[in-house]
């Protein structure tokens, strides 16, 4: 399989990339990056792109499985209109030319609570992408619904702070759909998502991605 990546250079996306590069099951793996990885693979092919210009790259998004993990803060965007752009607009703009490109398999990164109805910026957002993409119709489209994310070596206080509450509530029975997982964990899910699960359309909650193999 040949995969395609955005969002390599977050935590989550940097996990995945190691482990598709070590997967003898994907052959090739393309990255769409604003600045360099720094990671030289003979399996790698690294394009720096402006994302605001899709359309003079889009012939290069070709493959099997578009894996979608390209997301910020409302702290590191600035603005609610920049998260947008960032969360939204681009991956919604590369699951369009991906769906045009014939690719057949998208894997998307959510977030717990995402609903295009919900109140709450983030989960409202987020809900609008699944949703955008699901009207497109790939033949696989897997929705990856994780809760709180422990990153390596993160500098996001209030995500340290958040993780080591609900631990604690975790540990005494309490939350247990919140339970934050590694996005090593994490990545390791999506790499082999595509190969285990069916065609067709499917969100994995915290249950479902924990019991994945």
């Amino acid at each position: 399989m040949k995969a395609i990546v955005i969002g390599a250079t977050g935590a989550t996306g940097k996990e995945l990339v190691e482990l598709l590069l070590e997967d003898s099951s994907y052959t090739s793996v393309s990255v769409f990056v604003r600045r360099p990885i720094g990671k030289s693979h003979n399996k790698l092919t690294e394009h720096i792109v402006d994302f605001s210009e899709i359309n003079q790259f889009a012939n290069l998004i070709t493959g099997d499985v578009f894996f979608s993990c390209l997301g910020t803060t409302l702290k590191v965007a600035g603005s609610k209109e920049n998260q947008w752009e960032i969360d939204f607009d681009i991956p919604a703009s590369f699951a369009d030319v991906a769906r045009k490109n014939e690719i057949k398999s998208l894997v998307l990164v959510s977030s717990y609570g995402a609903s295009a109805k919900s109140s709450v910026f983030y989960s409202k957002m987020k809900g609008e992408l699944e949703d955008y993409i699901a009207n497109l119709n790939f033949e696989q489209y897997l929705v990856f619904r994780p809760g709180p994310l422990i990153r390596e070596n993160t500098d996001r206080l209030g995500e340290k702070i958040s993780v080591k509450v609900i631990s604690f509530f975790n540990a005494i029975g309490l939350f247990k759909n919140l339970k934050p997982i590694s996005t090593a964990f994490l990545a390791e899910k999506l790499a082999i998502a595509p190969k285990k699960l069916p065609v067709g359309m499917a969100i994995l909650e915290l249950d479902a991605i924990l019991y994945l193999n």
